[in-house]
């Protein structure tokens, strides 16, 4: 395992191959884009790490003098697809693993963890976030949460990506709710479940136009939630019907 962090994307994804998490080949593209525009100075906050395979690409990807921030309470909740509580068994070693990860890539010493759950660490991290990560709890309450307070803290321009989007009922949910209609965030698009916001003030004109192009993502979630329901249902080799790999969950 490397000793430094990754210079090129393909190293990244190299680090990244065995380490657990739900994230493709987009997105960790889009993540390492974003994060190599932050200027010395900026800085870039996580929201849910998990074992630290997203927090790897944005370490690697940031240049010298931005500030990393990982944001998780690693207490056994929300941990992946279906494990939304009840493993504080887990907990510790996912915290142990996070760690390891991060110094088996050579980032752990730039990222700063605040072991806290999001709504309560609001005050440990200054405005004017220039690239917030949201891939935290993704029932419809806490999603919404996270979207209407951390994005608050974006500054001028700064970009919001939010994992698990036309995916997750909670979190498309919360989308609606908050970003779709809204008048501070153009959507710039998607890599699978992964979206892409920037914050810039938008007219009534755009304000429409910006609904209609994320309102037109809906097909594709209903296509998600079909595909979950069956391989609920044990029926996942119905899901190739859709172009779908039955053994993995849509992320």
């Amino acid at each position: 395992m490397p000793t430094t962090p990754a210079a090129t994307f393909d190293e990244v994804q190299v680090a990244v191959a065995d380490v657990e998490g739900w994230m493709t080949p987009g997105q960790a593209r889009r993540l390492w884009t974003c994060a190599r525009t932050v200027s010395a100075g900026g800085t870039i906050v996580e929201i849910g790490s998990f074992r630290g395979r997203s927090m790897i690409v944005l370490a690697s990807a940031a240049g010298p003098g931005v500030e990393l921030v990982a944001i998780d309470p690693h207490a056994g909740n929300d941990r992946g697809p279906q494990e939304f509580e009840g493993f504080q068994d887990q907990a510790a070693t996912d915290l142990g693993v996070f760690r390891a990860n991060l110094s088996a890539a050579g980032v752990a010493d730039r990222v700063r963890h605040i072991r806290k759950f999001s709504g309560e660490a609001l005050g440990d991290v200054a405005s004017d976030i220039d690239l917030l990560y949201i891939d935290g709890a993704h029932r419809f309450g806490p999603a919404l949460d996270d979207i209407r307070r951390w994005s608050a803290k974006i500054g001028p321009g700064g970009d919001l990506l939010i994992h698990d989007c036309f995916s997750s009922i909670g979190v498309t949910g919360a989308l609606a709710m908050s970003l779709f209609f809204g008048s501070e965030f153009r959507y710039l698009g998607r890599s699978e479940s992964m979206t892409h916001y920037r914050r810039e003030p938008l007219g009534p004109g755009q304000r429409v136009r910006n609904a209609a192009r994320q309102a037109a993502q809906l097909p594709w979630f209903a296509r998600n939630v079909v595909i979950k329901a069956l391989i609920l249902a044990k029926l996942g080799r119905l899901t190739r019907a859709f172009g779908h790999d039955p053994a993995t969950w849509p992320h």
